[in-house]
């Protein structure tokens, strides 16, 4: 079963916490009040469906730490999720949520969406690394933006 962003995101802050000293229970506990930055980008692939989640893969395999996921409709909608490092130095652990549509025989449509906690500090840590895993996508598979 696949976690909620916010459930990957609380614990991923708790073992952060827990590393520098802390109450990884307490950062856990937080965490879940925090509010969330989100950021969705629509990519469309010139690439078949196999081919497109291949290089989906490989973008943010590099991206991040890969999270399970349960495919949808095997052969026609592929997830991959990855946990990757946002904000200042990295340090803010991004969600990071692509689906791989086919869309036909020789093309396919990617939905990229990256979310991560924000705290006091704004640092739109979801938008930025969505933006930047976008331009990554888009030098690897040849992707334009969806609708335009």
């Amino acid at each position: 079963m696949d976690q909620s962003e916010d459930q990957i995101l609380a614990e991923e802050l708790a073992a952060l916490g827990a590393m520098g000293g802390g109450s990884g229970r307490l950062v856990r506990v937080v965490a879940k009040l925090m509010r969330k930055n989100v950021h969705e980008i629509d990519l469309l692939v010139p690439l078949p469906f196999d081919d497109a989640v291949k290089r989906v893969s490989g973008v943010l395999a590099r991206a991040g730490h890969a999270i399970e996921t349960v495919p949808v409709r095997p052969g026609e909608d592929e997830p991959v999720r990855v946990v990757a490092g946002g904000g200042a130095d990295g340090l803010n652990p991004v969600v990071v949520t692509a689906r791989v549509l086919k869309t036909d025989e020789n093309s396919s449509e990617v939905w990229l969406r990256a979310a991560a906690k924000e705290g006091l500090i704004r640092q739109r840590a979801g938008e930025k690394t969505a933006v930047r895993l976008a331009a990554q996508l888009s030098r690897a598979t040849g992707a334009g933006r969806a609708g335009g």
